[in-house]
Order: C-alpha cells, then structure tokens, then sequence
C-alpha cells in the first residue's frame, strides 16, 4: 500500500498505467473522428447551399481531454484509493476477528459488518489470513470455536453469513476457545463487543493480549443496550420495567404495546435520569384492546432483549359460570349469573356452561354461584384444575347451605344464617373494613352495603387466617384457601340481591377484579406433556418460523433457562393454547462491559474513519463516459438540431456546466418547488399538522387528516384539497386555516423563532387544535405526561384563557349537533377560550384536547380504519368524525351558527 498523507492506494501498481495517457493523447489526436452522415433528398437542396464547415481532420482538443479525464479516472479507480487510510495492523500472523453476536448486538449489526468487512480488507491488503469467533452458541447447538486461519476471501463469506442470535453469548466458552489457538507469528486480535459485560470479559481481553495487540470496538457509549422486563397487570394497566447497562447519562426510552398483526395499541416513553440503571413504566390500555396485546417492544431497538411477547397470561382472563338454580329460576334481573356477567364482562371474557365443558378449554377462573354438591367426578376434575393455578370462586345461596362438599375453604354450619331466623341478627350487618393481609385492601367499603342473609363458618384454629372479608360483627363473610398453585374462594352470601345488596354495588365489581387478578393465568397450559416450538424470535426480535434446530419443551421445564440454540424464545404449545418464553424473564440485569487490561485499544465504530473512493471515482467516470457519447453523437449530426459542428461545442459546454455547478441547479429547483408549493396549498383549501420529529406520531397525523378530509368532502360543502405535514420553524403557517398539533411526551420548548411565527400566526386568524393524546380531564399539574409537554411547547405562546366547551358553544353545533368530543378514547375535555371576543370572528385561536383524534380518524390506503377507538367502537369513530367535521366549520366559518336566525332551525333539530 503507497500512503501519501491522508491518501493512499491499496494497489499502487496499477497507477503505472497512467504513462501510457501520452500515448492515448497521440492516438486520439491522429485518428480523425468519423464523418459525418448527411442526407440528400431532393427536397434539402435549397436549405443545404449554405456553405458548411468541413469536418475537422482532428479531434477537438476539449474532447480528448474530456477522454483522457475518463481513462485516468478509472486507472485510480483500479488502483484502489483510500481517503484516512488506517495504518497497517499490528504483528505478523493471523487476523483474529472475536465477534460478539448475542442478542445485544442485533441494535446496530449492520455497522458491525461494516466494521468486520474493513478489518477483512485490511488484512487482504497485507496478505495475511483471518480466524474468525463468534462468542455466541451456534444456532445448530455446536461447540463454541474459532474457525482455521482462512484466506480474506472466505472470511468474508463467512462474515457475510454471520447473523445475531437471540440468546446471551457464552464468553467463557469463547475463553477456552482462544486458549486452544496455535499461532503462527504474533497475532493481531479485534474484538466487537456488545457493550454488556460479566465475569469473563477481562478474562478474555487478557488471554487475546497474551497472543498480540488487542483493539476493542465498542459503540455502547452512542447506542447503550437496554432490557425490557415482562410486565405485571395492574387493573387494565401493564406495568413493565425497563433496564440499561449504562447508567451515567440522561436518555429517553419509548416503549410500544402492538397487536399481533402489527398495529399500535399504545405507546410510552419513559425519562432516565443519571444514574437510574431501570425505570418503571406503565401502560395504560382500554380494557376492549388488552386481548389484542401480543408484544412490547422498545421503540428503535431491534434486539430480543427489547421484546417481551405477551400470552393468555396478560390479556384478559377467560372466566367460567356455573350456576346451580334449574334454568327456569335464571330469568333477566333475577339471574345470579347476571348479575355476575355485568361485573366481569367489561375484564374478563365470560363464558357459561357445564363444569365438564368450561374445563376443556383454557379457564383462569371459575365461579360456582349456588352450586350444591358435586358429582365425584365434577371435584376431582376441579380439584386437579385448582392445583394447576386455576382460581374457584363459589357463592352460597339455598343449596350450598344444605349440600356443602369439600371443594369450600372452611367447614360451613348447616343450614344459613337469616334476618329473622333462629341464627340472626336484629338488622342487616354492615362490612368491616379490609384488613392490611386481604388482597380486597385498599377498596372503600360504602355504608349501604347491607348483608341478610349468609352461611356460617365452622369455628377453627386457622379461621381467622383464612378470612379474608367480614362483617361488622366479626363473622366471615369472604374465606379461602390456597391449593397446589390455585385458590378456593367462598363469599358467604349470594351473587344475587337475594341475600345482600352487595352485587348491586360498585364495591362488588372491583372484589371480582382482585380475585381474577389472584389466579395463575390460564391454568394448566405449561403442564402439557411437551410444547411445541410455533413462532421464535430471530436475532433481530422479529416472529419467525421455527427452525429445525428448534425442539419442543417438556411442559416442567418451561422456564427461562432452557432459553438457547435448541429452545430459542418465542411462542410455543398449541395455535389455542400458545405459551410465551422470553429472554428477560430470566436476564433481569445488565452491566457495562467494564474496565479491559491496559493496553487494550478502544474506540467505536463511528470513529472508523476509512473511506474507500472506488466506488465514486468510477461513478464520475461512468457519467462523463455519457457526456462523451453524447458528445460524439451530436458531432456526428445524430441528435437533430444539435448536430451542428458550431454547437456541438456548446452542447458540451452546457452538459459540462450541468455537471459543475449542481447546487446552484439544485438551488434554483428548490426556490421554483417553493413558489409551486405556495401557490398550490393557497389555491385550495388544505388541513395541516406540525411535525413533531416523531415518524410515527406524524404518520399517524397524516393518516388522520386524510381520513377527515374525506369525510369532509363526502358530507359538507368544504371542497378539501388533502392534507400537508409543516414545520414551524421555517414553513409559511398562514396558508392553512386549521393545524392538527399531536403533543408528544418528549416534546421541548419552541425556540424564540418559532414561538414568533406561531404568535403571528394566530394573531392572524388561525386556529391551532393541541392534542396530548393522553385522555386528560385537566390542565396545569397533575394533566398528565402530555399535559407536561403542552406546557412546554406553550411556553411564550399568546394563548388566552382558557374553559371546557359549555353546553351552549358554537363547536357543539357548527354542523351537527353533539355535546362530547370523542377520538380514539373518550372521556377527556375539550378547552377553549373562556370569553370569545369580536377577533378572529369569535373563533377560540387555540383549542386543546386529549383523546388521540387522529388515531380515531385515521384511514389507510384503502379507506379502512387503522386503529380500533374504546370503549364505544364504530359509533365512538363516528362521534370522533363529527367532531372533526364541527372543528373545521367553526375554524372556517367562525360562529355564524351563534345568529339567532338559526335558533328556530337548531331547536326543530332537537325536537324542542
């Protein structure tokens, strides 16, 4: 390699070919271009008698130089330059390439081939072989080794098949690996390590520098690894945590919640501060899209590290009812399962049936309302279904008094205890408060829940252990006790108002939520003989196929630990009963790699700074090679009116021009694109959103104003154009009459520019709608991570104060007729100005609110709705486009509706 400086050339020898450009000189000089073609009807006689210039004997000194550029462009090209050439690596043997490829190195894998492949042309430019280590058990389950020295060429090859696995390397393997090295000559080894360290990373950077020099690559720094925990459910809530190796700076992590078919149900980011190594975060989701959660994902962050799939486990639990009346008693209102339903149907998917029957398929819990004595059978079935995680819940009513079995937490009394009877009390008892061991602790127990009638436990040493509800007089009015992995739970009164108001109380529904939360999930499913592998998890965190190399799982080892080569994580068991096995149930912890040996070399892969000019030296070449040609075709009168000796000169000269000055065609271009742009978006009418510099929130925008302007010009006289995606900072805001402002939790204060633009803007007439997208019911502290951000994108803003909607304002009737405002969620208020002056026709320069209008508008290529909008479905989106449609007339036509010529109108509407 010849260096010069910071140039160099990997084959200098090549560029011995330039002497021989005199002789290309001489040759092209004295070889006349060809003749030129003319042709001679009779009809170009007259136009023809002009004299002409003969064709030159010699080619034009301007074109051989043009041809002697090309030949002398692909001569350096051939000779293999290198802008900031790196010096020659160390030691005389073989290239030792330690290449961690575990789950934390699918984040940046392209850059570490890119690396891998410059080390490898290093080393072929000075001719000397490579070993190559993977520290990562090989996916066919092969022992951990360093391949023979290999020639560059098949390095390379097999760098090219190298894939990140999505299991942890084994760094002590890779050790004992090195330690059987045989070298020949001093060694140079470069190790591209994830970032994460353990117990064996100094270990084998000391055993790499005992055979050479040792360089480290290393991009932890810019791109820090992070876990993402399986999350716990916490009401209609996931509550995850998120871990990072490094803990020394400030970042911000997203984490996303996806539906198995890929839509976003819910996303949020969470604030590291330094010297946080996790932080928690919750997830709220409407309980309508908990079933659908499939997956959690780190946003950016393609490891399986940063993917926790979610099974039955997280969604909503299957629950199974029983009762024990003949089906003539369960008529409407009357019905203990009725009332058991409504409890549970809005968390919990309710199924009704015989015993036998529920418990053929996935069950987490099942409720026995009034169910006397089962059949042998019926209990050993139960019996077996508790042990495995199952939840029973029974209710006592007239036959359980009567016809107690065993599957009960405690012995009963014979026969109930009653207003009025021969065990009663003089009034209807009242519940205690729970106590700190009950999972019902916490819950606020109203005064008008009343109790009539129960049945009695038998007194026992452990009673009082077991009781986990009372009345106030001390009696037992919730038991349980705990069975293999399972619970029994008895309530001592009835599911009906039969015997208490309890289930006509709000109090009831959130005990029925805590005793669904108490079970093991779908009980049963990872005791099954054997689970099959369904779907796993490739090095990047995507759903693959399984591979051969994948085997099934005995269902007493299901556990994080068998997580490698022949059970990779994924989803495994049955299409009906899928069971998910994730990395970072069992890796909860990661640390930085960690101090290395001195000696040691470490930089990252941005710093890497080897420029290769092949590629561009013989892409200039192949384009003036074009100019020549065309060049040669006009001299020879083969491109019409160019053919002309006299300008073909100036053909070149332009195309030479074209080629020397491109910022200034690109400069123009873009001053004609904006005069296009503006004239186009001020021809017609235009909806807008601001960019937030989140691809997908802006995604999402788009899609949303789409969806409206559609709606817009199928329903209305408003003849929309479609919809343009602006930035505050330096695009013209006056053109558009209405910006969609999506407000994302990291979003930060304007600058002094911006914040004037947006000043003028709404001084103006313009009319901005904020949209924190987080449901919130109020502004100032405590709104909300959006409410947050809001207030700093506000900062500085003239935004004047501010009221929910009142009944009576014009956005409530500037086309239909409605009084909420919903999106993709409902719930949250809409703020506008308080005292709506004469300016800006009345209409309120800023509105504010809370519930993600845009996910509720958004359509995709095909018209069809791309999110799902809770808790009131297609009639909630529609609510959410009527909204949308009164938001753009009342910014458009300001609040003519508040006339009172429209009044008559507007109360025959109503029926008034």
């Amino acid at each position: 390699m010849l260096g010069l400086g910071s140039f160099a050339f990997a084959t200098p020898w090549v560029l011995s070919a330039l002497l021989v450009l005199p002789v290309l000189w001489w040759l092209l000089r004295v070889t006349p271009p060809a003749p030129r073609l003319v042709r001679f009807p009779a009809i170009r006689l007259l136009r023809d008698l002009v004299a002409r210039e003969e064709t030159p004997a010699r080619t034009p000194w301007w074109l051989l130089l043009l041809r002697l550029i090309i030949a002398a462009l692909v001569i350096l090209a051939l000779s293999g330059p290198l802008l900031n050439p790196r010096a020659a690596l160390p030691g005389s043997g073989p290239l030792v390439l330690v290449v961690d490829n575990g789950w934390a190195s699918a984040r940046d894998w392209p850059s570490r081939r890119r690396a891998m492949e410059e080390v490898v042309g290093q080393a072929e430019r000075q001719s000397r072989q490579v070993v190559v280590l993977a520290t990562a058990p090989p996916a066919a389950g092969d022992k951990i080794a360093a391949s023979a020295p290999l020639p560059p060429v098949e390095a390379r090859r097999l760098i090219q098949a190298l894939e990140p696995h999505p299991w942890p390397t084994n760094r002590a393997a890779a050790l004992e690996a090195v330690r059987t090295l045989r070298p020949n000559g001093t060694l140079h080894s470069v190790w591209l390590a994830d970032g994460i360290g353990d117990r064996d990373a100094r270990t084998l950077a000391e055993a790499l520098q005992r055979l050479g020099s040792v360089e480290v690559l290393d991009d932890s720094a810019a791109r820090p690894p992070h876990l993402l925990l399986p999350p716990a459910p916490e009401g209609t809530a996931l509550v995850t945590r998120v871990v990072r190796a490094d803990p020394s700076r400030p970042e911000p992590v997203t984490v996303r919640l996806g539906a198995a078919d890929g839509r976003l149900l819910t996303r949020e980011t969470v604030a590291f501060d330094a010297g946080q190594g996790s932080r928690e975060l919750r997830l709220d989701v409407p309980v309508e899209l908990r079933n659908e959660a499939a997956s959690l994902r780190i946003e950016g962050e393609t490891t399986a590290g940063a993917t926790v799939l979610l099974d039955e486990r997280w969604r909503r639990r299957p629950v199974g009812l029983v009762s024990g009346r003949p089906s003539g008693e369960n008529q409407p209102l009357l019905s203990d399962l009725h009332y058991l339903d409504r409890a549970l149907a809005p968390y919990n998917e309710v199924r009704r049936g015989a015993i036998g029957d529920l418990l053929k398929r996935e069950l987490a819990v099942l409720i026995l309302s009034d169910v006397g004595a089962l059949s042998g059978e019926e209990a050993q079935a139960i019996e077996a279904w508790v042990k495995k995680g199952g939840l029973l819940l029974r209710f006592a009513g007239p036959r359980l008094a009567q016809n107690a079995d065993q599957l009960v937490p405690v012995r009963l009394r014979l026969g109930d205890r009653t207003l009025g009877g021969a065990l009663s009390w003089s009034e209807p008892a009242k519940l205690q408060p729970f106590g700190e061991k009950s999972p019902f602790y916490g819950l606020k127990v109203p005064d008008d829940v009343l109790v009539q009638r129960q049945v009695l436990a038998e007194p026992s040493v452990d009673l009082a252990d077991r009781t986990w509800a009372r009345l106030a007089d001390g009696t037992p009015l919730v038991t349980s006790e705990k069975r293999g992995a399972g619970w029994i739970v008895l309530v001592h009164t009835t599911a009906s108002p039969d015997w208490s108001n309890l289930s006509l109380s709000g109090l009831f529904v959130e005990m029925l939520r805590r005793l669904a939360g108490l079970s093991e999930g779908v009980a049963g499913a990872a005791t099954a003989a054997t689970l099959e592998p369904l779907e796993v998890l490739d090095g990047y965190g995507r759903l693959v196929p399984p591979p051969p190399t994948a085997f099934p799982i005995p269902g007493d080892a299901f556990k994080p630990e068998v997580i490698g080569p022949r059970h990779p994580p994924g989803f495994y068991g049955t299409e009906e009963a899928r069971r998910a096995l994730n990395l970072t149930a069992g890796l909860t912890r990661i640390d930085p790699l960690g101090p290395l040996p001195a000696g040691v070399a470490v930089e990252g892969y941005a710093q890497r700074g080897e420029v290769a000019l092949k590629p561009g030296l013989l892409g200039i070449a192949m384009a003036l090679t074009i100019l020549d040609l065309a060049i040669a075709l006009a001299l020879r009168g083969l491109l019409g009116r160019w053919a002309r000796p006299r300008r073909a000169g100036a053909a070149a000269a332009a195309l030479l021009l074209a080629f020397a000055l491109p910022p200034l065609l690109l400069y123009g271009g873009k001053a004609r694109a904006d005069d296009m742009h503006s004239t186009k978006v001020t021809a017609e009418t235009y909806l807008a959103h601001v960019r937030t510099g989140d691809a997908s929130v802006d995604e999402v925008a788009r899609a949303g104003l789409d969806g409206l302007v559609e709606v817009l010009n199928r329903r209305t006289a408003v003849e929309a154009a479609g919809t343009q995606g602006v930035d505050v900072e330096v695009d013209e805001l006056a053109f558009y009459p209405l910006l969609y402002w999506p407000v994302t939790p990291n979003a930060q204060p304007l600058s002094d520019h911006a914040r004037s633009r947006i000043n003028e803007y709404l001084k103006n007439g313009g009319t901005i709608l904020f949209d924190t997208r987080d449901q919130a019911t109020a502004l100032g502290p405590g709104s909300g991570q959006g409410g947050l951000a809001l207030q700093r994108i506000a900062q500085g803003l003239d935004i004047p104060p501010l009221a929910p909607v009142p009944p009576d304002h014009v956005l409530t009737k500037a086309f239909y007729l409605m009084q909420d405002f919903p999106g993709r969620y409902a719930g949250g208020d809409v703020w506008v100005e308080a005292r709506e002056g004469r300016a800006n026709d009345g209409v309120s320069p800023v509105l504010i609110g809370s519930n993600d209008y845009a996910a509720a508008w958004a359509v995709d290529g095909r018209g069809q709705a791309r999110f799902a909008v809770a808790p009131g479905g297609e009639r909630q989106r529609e609510m959410a486009f009527r909204f949308g449609v009164n938001l753009v007339m009342y910014a458009l036509t300001g609040n003519y509706k508040a006339d009172q010529v429209h009044v008559p109108a507007i109360l025959e509407r109503l029926g008034q």
